[in-house]
């Protein structure tokens, strides 16, 4: 039988040790979100949260959502602004639930980058962190996928998950929820963005 060698995430590329050094970063941060059901802190194999609040409804209804933040990010990497695009995240998710007249209980986060850094993922974190202080849930956990060879070292992608509760005789249909009207604020749409990312691609090209 032939030896066998014991391949180590170093040995994929993986640098574990600064993995570390970037949870290490952003516990403050993501515990400044935490709410009264929160249990514990992060650095578990799942976010405690506790239900107990939900008897004095009627009968509680979870609703949950998942969104990105979708070509936005490519702005992000272009711009080299990282900790707003995490507010956009959290906004993405909550919003889905909040159509049903939920109210954010907890939310989730998932990094893929190619090298983790932790100051850069701080960066990224403290975005999400903010947002959902901003939406009044708790940023209970999450994942920071590193994929050397895979995806080029700065480059990464976002994926946020939540929870939230409606009574169900509280729960809005679409057509009677406030947060379905068209804003008509400032936004990037699709098409404009494209082309603007498609001119700023070129500008990269022409400079280099």
């Amino acid at each position: 039988m032939s030896d066998s060698k014991h391949v180590t995430y170093e040995d994929a590329g993986v640098d574990t040790a600064e993995g570390g050094r970037a949870v290490d970063a952003i516990k403050q941060m993501v515990k400044d979100t935490n709410r009264p059901e929160v249990i514990g802190g992060i650095g578990g194999f799942g976010g405690l949260f506790s239900a107990a609040a939900l008897k004095d409804m009627e009968d509680p209804i979870l609703i949950s959502g998942t969104d990105g933040v979708g070509t936005k990010l490519v702005l992000a990497q272009i711009m080299d602004r990282h900790e707003t695009v995490g507010q956009d995240l959290v906004a993405m998710c909550v919003n889905d639930i909040l159509a049903s007249g939920a109210e954010p209980l907890f939310f989730l986060d998932y990094v893929a980058i190619g090298h983790i850094e932790a100051e850069h993922m701080a960066k990224i974190i403290k975005g999400v962190a903010d947002g959902c202080k901003l939406a009044g849930c708790a940023l209970v956990g999450g994942e920071m996928a590193e994929h050397p060879g895979v995806m080029a070292p700065a480059d990464y992608d976002l994926a946020g998950f939540t929870v939230g509760v409606v009574d169900r005789p509280k729960i809005a249909r679409p057509r009677e929820c406030p947060s379905r009207r068209r804003d008509p604020g400032p936004a990037f749409h699709r098409r404009a963005l494209q082309r603007l990312l498609a001119r700023a691609q070129g500008h990269r090209r022409r400079r280099h």
